[in-house]
């Protein structure tokens, strides 16, 4: 296992945790100088609160234990490719890298949708890396949408 995906595989634990609260699982972790300092997960519904994105907790928690909203020398992985929101705050916290699981081709701005990490325009650009456990992070938010559907179809067919 390389050291990409032994971290990835801790954003996906994050993940779990988001799906079994019922949140669209999403995980990271930020690692810095070859240790996880943040982990977060998805918990909008949970804290019903837009700004509760995976990426924009574990930020808040890699500033506080850095004592710097400058996060330049952190990676962060993550299972879903970030939304414009996430990946604006990426660029603003000075990021150096973020690793992707999946990307997301309805709402992704690492370069699915607009690729807001490398534009050159910007005083700061994040390296990307794409696809580390792809497959299994893909097949984790497939399987949370079925169930979903599935839940909701029984839910409707009750209340007839």
């Amino acid at each position: 296992m390389t050291e990409q995906e032994r971290y990835m595989k801790e954003a996906i634990r994050q993940a779990k945790k988001a799906a079994a609260i019922g949140e669209v699982p999403i995980g990271c972790v930020i690692v810095y100088e070859g240790k996880i300092i943040a982990r977060g997960y998805n918990r909008r519904k949970t804290d019903k609160n837009t700004l509760a994105h995976a990426e924009l907790q574990a930020i808040k928690r890699a500033s506080k234990r850095l004592g710097d909203w400058r996060l330049e020398g952190c990676s962060m992985y993550v299972t879903l490719e970030p939304c414009q929101m996430c990946a604006g705050a990426l660029v603003q916290a000075r990021i150096t890298e973020v690793v992707i699981g999946c990307m997301n081709p309805k709402a992704g701005c690492a370069g699915s949708i607009l690729n807001l990490l490398e534009m050159p325009q910007f005083n700061h650009q994040v390296k990307v890396t794409r696809g580390v456990l792809g497959e299994e992070c893909s097949t984790i938010l497939k399987d949370f949408f079925k169930d979903l559907r599935v839940r909701v179809k029984e839910e409707k067919r009750q209340e007839k």
